[in-house]
């Protein structure tokens, strides 16, 4: 019988990872997964931007790359971060093999077995899922309609022993779907400012927004460069180019960088400098902006489609907020609510989502359902949502 570590005993299978196999049924609709729309991908420009290479250009995608990136990636990003007002030149950047891979690399540099890690409850599968593969102790914190919960963070951060970092997604969170507001972010530094506990700062979808008054709100916590926190900021290629690229990226103080270059070489030497040309290419063609206006624009004309189709179908139980932007709505169902028995039922109706206890570290609370309307037409949303809502009173009651 093999003798696995205590650090692979403690996975657990994706709930998300375990419903893919039931939307490639050509009669199920998926609002479970957080793909953008094959339709939406610059398949055309992408490939005339590679043909327009020149030959050295070609051949240096087949090859080894530096662990920290190809340096033109990291020139050209670097301009693209820069934009958004993030501190580059005071910090180090690294590509990372998916934003998840950052994550992961993290949880390497700061993660002992038996740790305390703060995050938000609900949290991003993919980072318990790194904590927990370094024997992490995750403490999940509520968040409401303006982030986190600051009176029990304030209580954490307060406790003896220290919690060795702490997660935030806070831009059209990961499950929830909520944007923080400029004054949760204020209080919020305040709360951690000289605690010597690194703050993770995950944004894979902060471009992604619906309506220019949000716009203040998406300023990274990174960009404001608090004094006495140290801030990694993640992002990720996969919301705004296309996730089969694999490419993310880390910013992060000079000492975290410098241990997260020495565990990625333990881990994968590089990230793919194929798709690592190609998005240097994208960025300096000066499309990228124009890229993620139009699909912007299309998330938002689908997330207002799945917003309709609830406003209307839905009991007056279920709690949720529009989105601002994003890929995710969060449906809140009463206490002792089973969003896996609702699943069942909603499977056989012909739609799948994904449950709420996914989405817990602790894998128990149930009672909230996660929608993804980003890889749907506005008609199978019209086709879905009624299988959903029909799927929950079915369960939980008319209300």
């Amino acid at each position: 019988m093999p003798r696995f570590s205590q650090s692979v005993s403690a996975l657990r299978s994706s709930a998300i990872r375990e419903l893919m196999s039931l939307a490639s049924r050509p009669d199920i609709i998926s609002f479970a997964g957080g793909m953008p729309g094959n339709d939406l991908f610059p398949v055309e420009e992408v490939g005339e931007l590679f043909r327009n290479l020149d030959p050295k250009s070609k051949q240096a995608a087949f090859q080894y790359g530096p662990t920290p990136g190809l340096p033109s990636l990291l020139e050209s990003l670097s301009g693209y971060l820069d934009r958004k007002g993030l501190p580059v030149q005071k910090n180090r950047l690294m590509i990372t093999t998916g934003s998840q891979q950052a994550l992961s690399i993290l949880a390497r540099a700061f993660i002992d077995p038996g740790d305390r890690v703060l995050s938000e409850y609900p949290c991003f599968i993919g980072a318990i899922a790194a904590f927990k593969a370094c024997g992490a102790d995750i403490v999940s914190i509520p968040v409401d309609e303006e982030g986190i919960d600051i009176g029990m963070l304030q209580q954490e951060v307060l406790k003896p022993d220290p919690a060795k970092l702490l997660y935030l997604t806070p831009y059209f969170h990961n499950p929830a779907g909520m944007l923080y507001t400029t004054r949760r972010k204020r209080r919020l530094i305040e709360v951690m400012q000289g605690r010597d506990i690194p703050i993770i700062e995950d944004d894979a979808y902060g471009d992604l927004w619906f309506s220019e008054e949000d716009r203040e709100r998406l300023q990274p916590l990174k960009s404001i460069d608090p004094e006495g926190i140290d801030l990694c900021y993640t992002g990720s290629f996969s919301k705004i180019l296309g996730p089969g690229l694999r490419l993310g990226w880390l910013l992060a103080p000079e000492a975290i960088h410098e241990k997260c270059e020495l565990i990625k070489q333990s881990a994968d030497a590089c990230s793919p400098s194929f798709t690592q040309v190609i998005a240097d290419a994208f960025i300096r063609s000066g499309r990228i902006d124009s890229y993620i206006a139009s699909v912007r624009n299309e998330y938002r004309r689908r997330a207002a489609c799945m917003t309709a189709a609830l406003r209307s179908l839905l009991p007056d139980y279920v709690r949720w907020n529009e989105p601002k932007g994003g890929f995710y709505i969060w449906l809140t169902l009463p206490e002792g609510a089973d969003a896996t028995e609702i699943l069942k039922h909603a499977i056989e109706g012909g739609a799948v989502f994904v449950a709420g206890s996914t989405f817990d570290p602790e894998g128990r609370r149930n009672n909230a359902i996660r929608l993804s309307y980003c890889n749907n037409t506005p008609e199978e949303i019209e086709r879905g949502i009624p299988v959903v809502a029909r799927a929950i009173r079915e369960v939980c009651g008319e209300g």
